[in-house]
């Protein structure tokens, strides 16, 4: 993962901070990786048939947060609104959470999310990495339950909720492979 990020980047630092005024920086070297926690700006979507709940993470890559759900009206225009969204933050990775069925095979929503991801990543010249992203939905309705909210009138809000969740995940097992990482390299 954090050589395709670096791939063709060797030897500098990109920006990832838009909301901040102190900008974070993902870091390429291997002096920089053992002495700083490496950045890294990404969007994390939660891609349906009807919305597309969107999140991206805090300045410092360890937070998720919904920011936004784009209703569906046409290729063309989802990818607009994201790709608006991707200038703004200076995504550098795009985390989709992928439909997986229970039985772990990949269903025909599955295959729809991954047509409109592989068409999504070309035209914005992104990388993309899934995440299981079973029961998130579920997740999402149970946390606006605890919120005293109803899941029925309230459903762009579960979907940003639910990409939070799924670039939370990534975030998480990203940060614990890099740990990982440092310490076999120490």
């Amino acid at each position: 993962m954090t050589e395709q990020l670096d791939k063709g980047i060797q030897g500098q630092s990109l920006p990832c901070s838009v909301a901040s005024s102190v900008p974070v920086y993902l870091h390429t070297s291997a002096t920089e990786e053992k002495s700083s926690q490496q950045f890294v700006c990404a969007l994390g979507l939660d891609v349906g048939r009807k919305r597309i709940g969107v999140a991206g993470c805090d300045r410092t890559g360890l937070i998720a947060t919904g920011i936004t759900t784009i209703e569906r009206t046409s290729f063309e225009r989802d990818v607009e609104q994201i790709r608006q969204l991707v200038n703004q933050r200076q995504v550098q990775v795009l985390i989709v959470g992928l439909p997986y069925s229970m039985d772990g095979s990949l269903g025909f929503q599955a295959r729809q999310v991954q047509k409109f991801t592989t068409r999504l990543a070309k035209v914005l010249k992104l990388p993309v990495e899934y995440v299981d992203e079973r029961l998130t939905s579920f997740q999402a309705e149970q946390m606006l339950i605890a919120e005293n909210r109803s899941p029925s009138r309230n459903k762009q809000l579960i979907d940003r909720k639910a990409a939070s969740i799924i670039l939370q995940q990534w975030l998480d097992t990203r940060r614990s492979r890099l740990k990982s990482t440092l310490v076999s390299a120490d």
